[in-house]
């Protein structure tokens, strides 16, 4: 049964609720609770691990995140007013530029990438594939930090104050160069793309 977007917002709701219960109860050596943490944070570490890497690599690489982030547990601090997202996303952004560091000979943006909901507009997987291609190589020709504050926002799924918080920055440096990067992007889509590219930067 597919479950209604209502019920799954209130699902949503409910784990952030739960989460500083189970951040809580990990630091104190519960792995159960940390596997609720994983599950919560699974999808949107992949995708942004997975856009900035191979596939073989980033499932690797999402593995050493989450373990680096069960060892590193002690160190986050609630009561500092990070949240804990931005916390984990500091460590996942980190683990990547340590993969670059040690990993020269792969490609960033690779031509499988991980599929968005904006993609599943196209009407066959030749559209789909088109526009993989298209976007691969518009972000592969964004200035770094460009690329980065895209791939928070809607590979992560961030909002701007954790994004601030991951990139040291304030939540409204974040809206500046997010807009800059988006018109960036933008100019580097063809025309033909328009429905594509309101969706992308709107």
């Amino acid at each position: 049964m597919v479950e209604s977007p209502c019920f799954m917002d209130a699902k949503s709701a409910a784990a952030s609720l739960a989460l500083p219960e189970y951040v809580r109860r990990a630091q104190e050596g519960d792995s159960e609770a940390f596997a609720k943490i994983y599950d919560m944070y699974f999808l949107q570490v992949y995708r942004y691990t997975a856009f900035r890497v191979p596939t073989e690599v980033a499932e690797d690489l999402v593995a050493d995140i989450f373990v680096k982030a069960w060892e590193k547990l002690h160190t986050y601090k609630a009561r500092k007013n990070v949240p804990f997202a931005a916390w984990l996303f500091r460590i996942a952004r980190h683990t990547v530029i340590d993969a670059y560091r040690t990993h020269r000979g792969f490609e960033e943006l690779p031509e499988t990438l991980v599929d968005m909901d904006v993609f599943n507009k196209a009407n066959t997987k030749l559209e789909r594939d088109d526009m993989l291609r298209i976007v691969n190589l518009g972000l592969d020709d964004l200035p770094d930090r460009y690329r980065e504050i895209l791939l928070l926002s809607y590979m992560a799924e961030l909002p701007h104050s954790e994004i601030a918080r991951v990139l040291h920055m304030t939540e409204g440096g974040v809206r500046i160069l997010k807009h800059r990067a988006l018109k960036k992007l933008e100019t580097l889509l063809p025309e033909n793309m328009k429905e594509y590219r309101t969706a992308y930067t709107s």
